[in-house]
């Protein structure tokens, strides 16, 4: 095993996350689900590990969305489906911080929202899980809990996009490298969280075994950017 590929919240180069990736989540945005997958980068600046806070900036309605993270092992540029496989290392389990009231503001004005996503702490990480312990990545459960109330319970096996597909989607437009980590999408039920939540989340395979579990809460932020609405 590659130990940039283990290391990859230290090592890796970029994190890049799928958009609207299972129809449930994309229904209860209001957005249509896309025609082929569709991304957007976060910086690596914004992991915080299992344990650790979550910093809500002033005046923003934080969103979370658990997915599992995909992290390449090998990396490559045109990579086709048949071999997307050979270029994972294995898989994370991953929370992505959306600032929902900002991302909601720049798209009505056609702006970017890289901002939205970008903050700092805002992809909650859990350790690496090898390629070999997952049986099947498309047969998996993503939970989230908040102070012990589940409010997101999916299963991979409802993404649009598979993960070969992803791959070679993504390779085909930029080089994914060692230690990149894609995120796959999160199921429906994403919403707020407030400062004080406590939220736990847990990925598990078809027979219930837990492979995985995330945990972090939710801080106001000090300082630094304030939400002008």
């Amino acid at each position: 095993m590659s130990t940039v590929a283990a290391a990859f919240v230290q090592r890796g180069k970029k994190i890049v996350a799928i958009g609207r990736n299972y129809a449930a989540h994309a229904k209860e945005l209001n957005n249509p689900a896309p025609k082929e997958p569709f991304f957007f980068l976060k910086p690596t600046t914004s992991y915080v590990a299992s344990g650790g806070n979550v910093e809500i900036p002033s005046g923003i309605i934080a969103h979370h969305e658990v997915e599992l993270g995909l992290v390449i092992g090998k990396g490559g540029r045109d990579i086709p489906q048949s071999s997307a496989d050979t270029h994972v290392a294995g898989y994370t389990l991953a929370v992505d911080m959306t600032a929902r009231n900002l991302q909601d503001k720049v798209k009505k004005q056609g702006l970017p929202w890289s901002a939205a996503k970008g903050f700092d702490t805002f992809t909650p990480i859990g350790p690496f899980i090898p390629k070999s312990s997952v049986k099947e990545p498309h047969d998996l459960r993503l939970s989230l809990k908040i102070n012990g109330i589940t409010k997101q319970d999916g299963t991979t096996a409802d993404m649009i996009f598979r993960i070969p597909r992803l791959i070679e989607h993504i390779s085909s437009i930029l080089t994914l490298e060692e230690g990149d980590l894609i995120l796959t999408g999160t199921p429906e039920g994403v919403g707020p969280l407030v400062a004080g939540d406590k939220v736990e989340c847990t990925l598990a395979d078809s027979d219930g075994k837990e492979l995985s579990s995330l945990e972090f809460t939710a801080t106001a932020r000090q300082g630094g950017y304030q939400f002008q609405g």
